[in-house]
């Protein structure tokens, strides 16, 4: 009797065993689509909503099955130093030039087959220069111990910090600055790519989006994304 009392507690603790297992791999696609429809709450929010300047957001719709997950700058660091390839989207939902190209670069991935991007929000960590009475740059808020981190190692791709004057004269702060939108491209650690997406026609973030416009801004997303999909992982030149 014992020895059957035995074997039925051993087949219900496998059992247990193996619910838990699968419950656990249930929860990792959930996370992943929890990511994308947060991603996708997130941006839609502020459709049919006004900035502080009583200026309306542009709308956009994100589908559910979006390639985006959340990722911190410290993610992105230990993911650089572990020699991954990937791309990484830097921006926030209330950026407008992000809302300008925001759809573009989902469809870029969908036809590219780009299953994952990194979302980094850059709302609050990165740091801030302002100008003095003499239009001198001083540093007025810190960035995080991240984000500084990912300055030094994207420096390469990445665009000068510039402030202007008043009189419209540029004054370069002295360090790179991962502007919003800026989408990345990394193959084995390396920073190989970066764009904007921003068409070189568009002059203001809020202004009705051409044709031309947006096949432009396709065009630097699908240049700057294909390295990481490609087999070889050959990155285009001038994108």
């Amino acid at each position: 009797m014992k020895k059957i009392f035995c074997l039925l507690l051993i087949m219900g603790c496998l059992f247990l065993t193996g619910c838990e297992k699968k419950e656990s791999s249930d929860n990792n696609e959930t996370e992943k689509i929890t990511d994308a429809v947060k991603f996708k709450n997130e941006y839609e929010s502020y459709n049919n909503k006004k900035n502080n300047n009583d200026v309306a957001y542009r709308n956009v719709s994100i589908p559910e099955k979006n390639p985006f997950i959340y990722a911190s700058a410290e993610d992105i660091v230990k993911k650089i130093e572990n020699k991954e390839t990937f791309v990484v989207y830097f921006g926030f939902s209330t950026c407008p030039w992000c809302r300008s190209v925001l759809g573009t670069l989902i469809e870029e991935a969908k036809k590219l087959e780009l299953e994952e991007i990194y979302y980094v929000d850059v709302y609050d960590i990165r740091d801030t220069y302002t100008l003095d009475d003499n239009n001198k740059a001083q540093k007025s808020k810190d960035g995080s111990e991240g984000y500084m981190d990912l300055i030094e190692i994207l420096k390469d791709v990445l665009d000068d910090y510039t402030l202007t004057t008043s009189k419209g004269k540029t004054v370069k702060v002295g360090e790179k600055r991962i502007f919003a939108p800026n989408v990345v491209s990394i193959v084995d650690g390396e920073a190989k790519g970066m764009t904007s997406g921003i068409s070189s026609k568009q002059t203001d973030a809020y202004m009705e989006l051409t044709d031309k416009m947006l096949e432009e801004t396709a065009e630097k997303f699908e240049c700057v994304m294909s390295c990481v999909v490609s087999s070889k992982h050959v990155c285009k030149q001038g994108c």
